[in-house]
C-alpha cells in the first residue's frame, strides 16, 4: 500500500500560538510511522533517532519514537509563537531546552523527496488517510498506533482541536476532573497528552499535568493495559516539572515509573540531570551521568553536554576541560560513536565548541568576581592550550574586555600576547582598553609597548590611542616634576618625539619645574629654547619655572631679560612669577626695585602673602642684607601679616651670621610665645652663636630641643625653605 499521511499539529497554550504542518512531497510510498513534531524555537534539520517498542534501543539527541523503525530520519522543525506551548527540543549542545520523548520520525525519501515544515495559525491536530489503502498486517495505515491504542480518527476524517482541549483541562486537578472532560473524546493518541502535559509545566499548570497522568493510569486498568502511560508521557511530565519549575517533584515522578514499571531511558536520565542542574546540584548531576552509564545505556550527546554544563555552573573550567579531554580520547578510541544513527563527527565539532564556551564563560566569571582569581585564569588558558582547545580571537577579545581592574593587567597582557602571536588582526578599541588597564596599574611602559605594536603592526593609532598614551606620560612626567627628576623628565619627552607625540605645554612645563626644584638653571633654559623651537607658546607657568631656576642660579640679569620678554609678550605675571621676581631682586641687593615689583604687584590686584615675603627675606638673608631682611621683617607685621617658622628660622640664621646672637635669642623666644615649631637647626644657631660671641642668655627659656625634621624617612636637621 501506499499512503501520503499528514500530521498538523498544534505547539498549544492558553494564549494564541502556532501550529506545525509537515509535510512529505515524494512519490506515494508507504510510510510505517505517524510521527508526532516538536516545535522548539528555530526551523532546520534535526537528525533524530529513535526507540521502537520492539525493545531495541537507539537514541538520538534526548528523543524516542513510537514505532520499531530504527534508521535515521530527517525532520523539520518549525518555530512556535511566543505564549504557545512547546515541546524543548535541543541539537547538541544547547542543552537548556531538552524534548522529553517525542519525534518526528519518516521514512528516508528518495533524492528528489523532501519534507517541508510550515507554521499555522490554527490549533488542530488532522490526521488523514489520503487513499484509504491497507496496511501491511491488513489494517489500515492511517490507524494511530501508539501501543495499540487509539480509534480509527483517519476513517472518521475528524481534527482534534489540542489548544481547546487543553483550555479545557487547564483547571483539572484530579483524574475524575480529566475523565468529566474526556469522557465522550474516545481514545485519544499519547502524542496528544504529552503535548498537553508539556504545555501545562510550561504554564506552571503541574496540578493539570499531573491529573492526566493519574487519569492515564486509572484508563490502564480500565481498559487492561490498552491505553497506559508509556515513557514518553512520563518523559514529557519530567520535562514539565522542569519547566515549571517545581523541581521537588522530580523524586515522585521517578518512583511513579518504577511502580508502573516503566523503564527509564536515556531520555529520562538526561532531563534529571538538567533538573539537578537547575536546583543548584550540579554534582549530582555528573552522578546521573555515571548512573547512565551503570544501567548499560549509551550516552547521548545531550548527555556529555549536560555534565558540560554543569561544571560551568560549577564555575569549574578546569573540571570542564578535563571532562572533554577524556571524552575526546574515548571518542578517538572508539569507544564512543558507535551508534550509526548519530554523526558523532558532527556532535564531536559541537561538544568541543560548547567546551571552549564553557571555558571561556567560567574565566569572565572569575573576572568580575571581587575575589582577585587572576591565576585562575592564566592557569586554565595554559592548559587549553596544552590540551589543543585553544580559545579563538573572539573570546580572548571578550575576556580581556572583562579586564579591568589593576590586578588584571597580568591577564590582559597575556591576552594580548596571545592575540598577537596567534591572530592576523586585533581590534583597535581592544588595543586602546589594554593601553588604559596598563596604566591604570601604573605599568607605562608596557602600555608605551602597545602603541609601539600599534604603530609598527596595525592597527593605526587614532585619537584616543594618542590621548591615553600621552595621559600615561602625563603620569611619568608630573612624577619627576614632584620628585625633582628632571633627567628622567627629559627622558620622556625625548621618547614621546621619538614615537611620534608631540609634547603640549603641559608635559614641557613639568620638565621645566623639575629642572627649577633640581637647581639645574641651564638643564631648564635649553628645555625652554626647545619648546619654543617646537613651535610651542610657553605659558605664565613655563616663565615662572623659568624665572625659578635662573633665581636659584643667580643669573638674575638673564631672569630680568626673562621678565621683561615676558611683560613685552602681553603675558600677565601671577603670584607666584611675581613672588620670583621680588626674590631676585632681594638676592641682586636691590632694595628699589623689590619696592616697585611689590607696588606693581599690589595695583594689579595681587596682594603680597607670607610666601612673598618669605621669599624677599630669604633673598636678602642669604646675601649678606640683614638688616634689609630685618627691615622686610617688621613691614611684614605692620601689613598684618604673621610671620611663620619659616620666616623666624631664616632671620635667626641671618642675624646670627651678622653677629647679633642676642636679637637671633629674642626672635627664637618670640617664636616660642607664638607657639611656632622650630627646627633643631634654628636652637642650635641661637646655642652656638651665643657661645662663640659671649652673649650672656638663659639656655633654659629656649626649652628642649626640638626634634630633627624626618624628610623622606630620614633626619635632617635643617630649616624649611621657601616653597
Amino acid at each position: 500500500m501506499q499512503a501520503l499521511v499528514t500530521w498538523e499539529v498544534p505547539q498549544v497554550g492558553f494564549e494564541l500560538g502556532s501550529s506545525c504542518k509537515f509535510r512529505t512531497r515524494s512519490r506515494r510510498k508507504k510510510i510505517e510511522v505517524v510521527g508526532f513534531p516538536v516545535c522548539n524555537g528555530g526551523n532546520g534539520d534535526v537528525l533524530l533517532g529513535s526507540e521502537g517498542f520492539n525493545g531495541s534501543r537507539k537514541f538520538g539527541f534526548a528523543c524516542g519514537c513510537f514505532s520499531g523503525h530504527s534508521r535515521l530520519k530527517l525532520a523539520r522543525f518549525c518555530e512556535p509563537k511566543k505564549g504557545s506551548f512547546g515541546g524543548s527540543f535541543v541539537v547538541a549542545w544547547a542543552l537548556e531546552k531538552q524534548a522529553i520523548g517525542n519525534v518526528v520520525l519518516v521514512e528516508e525519501a528518495n533524492p528528489e523527496n523532501r519534507l517541508s515544515g510550515e507554521c499555522e495559525g490554527e490549533g488542530v491536530v488532522a490526521h488523514r488517510n489520503v487513499d484509504g489503502r491497507k496496511g501491511r498486517d491488513g489494517n489500515d495505515d492511517d490507524e494511530i498506533g501508539i501501543g495499540g491504542q487509539g480509534e480509527n480518527w483517519e476513517q472518521r476524517n475528524e481534527k482534534i482541536d489540542v489548544r481547546a482541549l487543553a483550555l479545557s483541562l487547564q483547571f483539572a486537578k484530579t483524574a475524575d476532573d480529566v475523565e468529566e472532560v474526556l469522557k465522550d473524546k474516545g481514545d485519544l493518541p499519547l502524542q496528544v497528552f504529552s503535548s498537553i502535559i508539556r504545555g501545562f509545566g510550561r504554564d506552571r499548570l503541574m496540578d493539570s499535568a499531573f491529573a492526566i497522568v493519574e487519569w492515564l493510569k486509572r484508563k490502564k486498568e480500565e481498559t487492561n493495559g490498552f491505553v497506559t502511560p508509556n515513557l514518553f508521557i512520563y518523559n514529557s511530565l519530567l520535562g514539565a516539572v522542569k519547566q515549571s519549575g517545581q523541581f521537588g517533584e522530580i523524586d515522585k515522578v521517578l518512583s511513579d515509573m518504577t511502580r508502573e514499571g516503566v523503564v527509564p531511558n536515556v531520555v529520562t536520565y538526561n532531563t534529571k540531570m538538567a533538573i539537578y542542574i537547575e536546583r543548584g546540584q550540579s554534582m549530582e548531576a555528573l552522578h546521573v551521568l555515571e548512573e547512565i552509564q551503570e544501567k548499560g545505556l549509551i550516552p547521548s550527546s545531550v548527555s556529555y553536554s549536560t555534565a558540560l554544563l554543569a561544571y560551568q555552573r560549577m564555575q569549574d573550567g578546569n573540571g570542564a576541560l578535563k571532562f572533554f579531554v577524556e571524552f575526546r580520547e574515548n571518542y578517538r578510541k572508539g569507544h564512543i560513536g558507535k551508534d550509526a544513527d548519530v554523526d558523532w563527527e558532527e556532535e564531536f565539532v559541537k561538544l568541543e565548541n560548547f567546551t571552549k564556551r564553557v571555558c571561556y564563560q567560567v574565566m569572565r566569571r572569575w573576572l568580575v568576581r571581587d575575589d582577585n582569581l587572576t591565576t585562575n585564569v592564566l592557569k586554565l588558558l595554559t592548559e587549553m592550550d596544552i590540551a589543543g582547545v585553544p580559545l579563538g580571537r573572539a573570546e580572548h577579545e571578550r575576556l580581556l574586555w572583562a579586564c579591568t581592574r589593576e590586578e588584571h593587567y597580568i591577564v590582559a597582557k597575556d591576552l594580548y600576547s596571545r592575540i598577537r602571536e596567534k591572530h592576523s588582526d586585533i581590534s583597535l578599541a581592544v588595543c586602546n582598553h589594554t593601553i588604559w588597564l596598563m596604566g591604570k596599574a601604573k605599568k607605562w611602559w608596557a602600555a608605551l609597548e602597545i602603541y609601539e605594536d600599534m604603530l609598527d603592526k596595525g592597527p593605526q593609532p587614532n585619537n584616543m590611542s594618542y590621548e591615553l598614551i600621552v595621559s600615561h606620560f602625563n603620569v611619568l612626567l608630573s612624577a619627576a616634576r614632584k620628585r625633582a627628576i628632571w633627567k628622567w623628565g627629559v627622558r620622556l619627552l625625548n621618547k614621546m618625539e621619538e614615537k611620534g607625540l608631540k609634547p603640549r605645554s603641559k608635559e614641557w612645563n613639568a620638565v621645566l619645574v623639575a629642572c627649577s626644584k633640581a637647581a639645574e638653571t641651564s638643564a631648564a633654559v635649553k628645555i625652554f629654547k626647545r619648546m619654543v623651537e617646537q613651535g610651542q607658546k610657553p605659558t605664565i607657568l613655563s616663565y615662572g619655572a623659568l624665572l625659578s631656576a635662573l633665581e636659584k642660579g643667580k643669573r638674575y640679569d638673564e631672569a630680568r631679560q626673562v621678565w621683561e620678554h615676558m611683560l613685552k609678550v602681553g603675558l600677565k605675571p601671577n603670584l607666584y612669577a611675581y613672588t620670583t621676581m621680588a626674590s631676585i631682586f632681594s638676592g641682586h641687593g636691590k632694595p628699589n626695585m623689590v619696592d616697585a615689583i611689590i607696588d606693581d604687584m599690589v595695583s594689579a590686584g595681587i596682594e603680597p602673602t607670607v610666601v612673598t615675603y618669605n621669599a624677599i627675606i630669604s633673598g636678602f638673608a642669604r646675601n649678606g642684607f640683614s638688616s634689609a631682611a630685618y627691615d622686610w621683617f617688621d613691614r611684614m607685621k605692620a601689613q598684618n601679616i604673621p610671620p611663620n617658622h619659616v620666616t623666624y628660622e631664616m632671620m635667626i640664621e641671618a642675624l646670627a651670621k651678622e653677629g647679633k646672637p642676642r636679637l637671633a635669642y629674642e626672635l627664637y623666644l618670640r617664636a616660642r610665645t607664638q607657639r611656632l615649631a622650630l627646627s633643631s637647626k634654628a636652637y642650635d644657631t641661637v646655642v652656638q652663636s651665643s657661645l662663640e660671641s659671649g652673649a650672656n642668655i638663659d639656655v633654659r627659656l629656649l626649652g628642649e630641643r626640638p626634634p630633627e625634621r624626618m624628610v623622606n624617612g630620614q633626619g635632617r636637621n635643617t630649616s624649611s625653605q621657601v616653597s
